[in-house]
């Protein structure tokens, strides 16, 4: 389908709030477009206005601080994170998830919030940042807010955000630096697909987080769980958050069983990191 947009790529924050403030119901926000180009050709969108925010240079910034906290800024890609040594190092889940999205060609497109903001229940990049604590800075002409990644999902597809409002960063807390965490995500093929279930597993500030995608109309994840718990108790609780379906990938119990099953040997994995 072909279809017709103006395009605009603001330099500034300033001016591309401005310009989405005066466009909120025409316009979308153009970052990796690996959705957003698919869903304009399937006829699934039908913007007037595209805003480009890659041509904003702060947006570009991935930042270890001195304090090993982590910011993403919003045009980062997934192909950014796996090339960061200093996030391979102490942000070892966050690169497990982004491994497991897609292939290269996209990785190297997609952007880790436009992961998020796409708000799709199979998200590969959930997961770790449900693990992790992570908060969003949201802006707008209006101001700015801070929101947990745990309250940013409120639906299939949907999130808190607000018409004339971007994600301008991620952050993950220096608390969740050097946390162990592995991931496992089942497909109906052996390559690129999108998940029949994604778990990850995570060992933070000597508690257990469990955070499933694929399971649930968003994202989930557990309250940090002590370690001592019995294998039992911990299946319980993340059996509690998810509420799978059926669809054409798979029957809804073969998703909470494959859940508890990858819960199980990930604990086991992360146990031994």
């Amino acid at each position: 389908m072909i279809a017709e947009f103006s395009y605009r790529g603001p330099t500034t924050e300033s001016a591309l709030l401005e310009l989405l403030s005066a466009n909120a119901h025409q316009a979308k926000l153009l970052a990796g477009g690996t959705d957003l180009l698919v869903g304009i050709r399937g006829g699934v969108y039908h913007p007037d206005l595209l805003i480009d925010l890659k041509k904003i240079p702060a947006y570009w910034n991935l930042v270890l601080q001195q304090d090993l906290a982590l910011s993403i800024g919003p045009a980062v890609t997934i192909n950014d994170i796996l090339g960061s040594a200093e996030v391979r190092k102490y942000h070892p889940l966050l690169c497990a998830c982004a491994k497991d999205l897609a292939s290269y060609q996209i990785r190297n497109r997609a952007t880790v919030v436009g992961n998020i903001v796409n708000a799709s229940p199979c998200s590969d990049m959930a997961p770790a940042l449900l693990c992790l604590d992570a908060t969003i800075t949201i802006a707008s002409v209006r101001g700015s807010r801070e929101v947990a990644i745990g309250d940013f999902f409120t639906g299939v597809k949907k999130t808190v955000l607000e018409r004339d409002e971007i994600v301008t960063a991620l952050h993950i807390p220096p608390s969740s630096a050097s946390a162990k965490g592995v991931y496992r995500k089942l497909k109906r093929i052996q390559g690129h697909d999108l998940g029949i279930v994604g778990v990850a597993a995570a060992i933070v500030n000597g508690r257990i987080r469990i955070a499933v995608s694929s399971a649930a109309p968003t994202p989930v994840a557990t309250k940090p769980l002590d370690r001592s718990l019995p294998m039992e108790a911990i299946l319980k609780e993340v059996d509690s958050i998810i509420s799978p379906i059926s669809d054409v990938r798979c029957s809804k119990e073969y998703r909470r069983f494959m859940v508890l099953e990858y819960t199980k040997y990930l604990l086991g994995e992360v146990s031994s990191c």
